[in-house]
Formats: C-alpha cells, structure tokens, sequence
C-alpha cells in the first residue's frame, strides 16, 4: 500500500495557470504508474492524465489534452500535474492514484490507492 497526498488546489480565474503536487510514501514509488483522476459536483470520477513507472509514457483525456501536463521526480517520489489555461469546468476535486502495475491506464479500477483530494476552483 501507498500513501498519497495532494496539495496545490486552490481558486483561480479562467485562463490562469495551477500546479498540483502528489507526495508518495510507503512501497517502492518508482515501480508504479501513477495518474490524477478528477470529481465535478454531482458526476463520477474521471480520468485527468497517467504517467508510466518511468516517465516515458503518458496519457491525457482529450478535455485536457495541451494544457495539462503530467509528470514525476522518482527521486522525490512525487508526482506533478500542470494545468494550463484552466477553464471553469475544469472545476473538480483533484485526486492522485497509484497503480498495481507499472503502466499508465486510463481506468480507476487500475489504481489501488487514492489520495484525499485537493479541490480547484475556476472562476469565470
């Protein structure tokens, strides 16, 4: 099991840029994929962007596809989310995820722990 914490949400007008922190402890981070999924008001949680155990491989959802980017330092083991030219219905609570394997997916069921969540706002 893994221990993730999320950190950077906050309100933000539309346009403007924000960056979210994931910090990993308790098994080998580096052997994992990681990923940030997202939870608007009154929907299901869903895919933001996954990163593989090294790095080399990512995958976005087409909603954010060019303005976020995802990345990882396996050294710190952590875990980054950019987001750029935010938009009001980027307006969710925010969760890290580690995988049970080493590749990036797109699924929830692929993740075996979450973090608690940091919310953003985007106003318009």
């Amino acid at each position: 099991q893994v221990q993730l914490v999320e950190s950077g949400g906050g309100l933000v007008q539309a346009g403007d840029s924000l960056s979210l922190s994931c910090a990993a402890s308790g098994r080998t981070y580096s052997n994992y994929a990681m990923g940030w999924f997202r939870q608007r008001p009154g929907q299901e949680r869903e895919f933001v962007a996954s990163i593989s155990w090294s790095g080399g491989a990512t995958l976005y959802a087409d909603s954010v596809k060019g303005r976020f980017t995802i990345s990882r330092d396996n050294a710190k083991n952590a875990m980054y989310l950019q987001m750029n030219r935010l938009k009001p219905e980027d307006t969710a609570v925010y969760f890290c995820a580690a995988s049970d394997g080493r590749w990036a997916s797109r699924f929830t069921t692929d993740f075996g722990s979450w973090g608690q969540g940091t919310q953003v706002i985007v106003s318009s």
